[in-house]
């Protein structure tokens, strides 16, 4: 059975690892072809595969640049994959919350016990 394709749209082409790692660095600024290969550690035959998905699915544009082609990002594919998440933020705000009101509460028993532990009275130092 045939692979699906990657390049069908950004959600299918920011599910590999490699090419989500080119788009962090793409992020930063335009780059060649080798540096991409340089800071990624791997061959360039992969990285250029990898580019030319992100170059499908409109995720990097290229441009020329003398004998270089320089890689960078073009955002506006990714809001779809923005939108989405986004509607999962308030499930992790809520669930965040309610860790915080745990975390108080773990902590607030861990001070009464510290204060119960060095209770003057109950070390026999009570005064009278």
């Amino acid at each position: 059975m045939a692979r699906a394709a990657t390049t069908t749209d950004a959600f299918n082409a920011v599910a590999e690892p490699r090419r989500r790692q080119i788009l962090d660095l793409l992020a930063r600024g335009e780059l060649a072809v080798n540096e991409i290969v340089e800071r990624m550690g791997v061959a360039q035959p992969l990285v250029s595969k990898h580019l030319k998905v992100l170059r499908e699915v409109g995720l990097v544009d290229v441009r020329d640049d003398g004998r270089r082609r320089l890689y960078r990002l073009d955002p506006v594919p990714l809001k779809p994959i923005h939108e989405w998440v986004r509607g999962f933020e308030q499930l992790w705000s809520e669930r965040f919350d309610r860790m915080d009101v745990v975390l108080e509460e773990l902590m607030e028993a861990e001070n009464d016990e510290r204060k119960h532990d060095h209770d003057p009275q109950r070390d026999g130092d009570a005064a009278g």
